[in-house]
């Protein structure tokens, strides 16, 4: 039976930060819901791209619309083996809902993977779930980690990191070394088969 794996996202998530994490996890057989306070199975919620072009901090364009497939008000957290939390403006908001919060206490609770990135992290904070644990996010989230007793390691936007159960990286540019820990935290094994040998 394959892993469950929850995201929680809301209006203009950064766009790369849930579209590329929920399809890699769907395409390696996980069963992947992704839900938003207030919403149900197939509404969507607007996507922003935050990209890195030379200014003091990200640029923001629309992104796509990503359509939701669970129910916020349906979920049963204890259902999931997994918990993913994607940046972009969403978490600044999603926040303030308590059952966020409750679901994401949840994760570290039971010590199950919790993967966050970007501004995902803010939802962490709010959560109270950072004490003592060393994590990164984009670089202006770090005052608020470091004010709920975590570490906060500032690294490259292209790099992630593992404290435990959780994954935590700056930027989508980390996507590769992002998932790659996430799916080690969920025990994952990708065997490659060798390309046939050239005639």
């Amino acid at each position: 039976m394959a892993k469950k794996i929850l995201f929680l996202v809301g209006d203009y998530v950064e766009d790369y930060e849930v579209m590329v994490p929920f399809q890699a996890l769907a395409a390696l057989g996980y069963e992947v819901h992704a839900a938003c306070p207030d919403k149900a199975a197939g509404d969507f919620v607007r996507t922003a791209v935050h990209d890195f072009e030379g200014d003091q901090t990200y640029s923001e364009k629309r992104g796509h619309n990503f359509t939701l497939n669970k129910t916020f008000s349906e979920i049963n957290e204890a259902d999931y083996d997994a918990l993913v939390i994607p940046g972009g403006r969403a978490p600044e908001y999603i926040r303030l809902n308590k059952r966020v919060l409750e679901i994401t206490r949840h994760f570290f609770e039971t010590n199950k993977p919790v993967a966050a990135i970007c501004h995902g992290l803010q939802v962490l904070a709010a959560a109270g779930v950072l004490k003592g644990r060393h994590c990164t996010a984009y670089p202006a989230v770090g005052p608020d980690l470091e004010l709920n007793g975590a570490v906060y390691c500032d690294m490259a936007s292209h790099e992630a990191m593992t404290d435990g159960n959780l994954v935590s990286a700056p930027a989508w540019p980390a996507h590769p070394q992002w998932l790659s820990q996430f799916l080690k935290v969920l025990g994952a094994r990708i065997e490659i088969e060798p390309e046939p040998a050239l005639a």
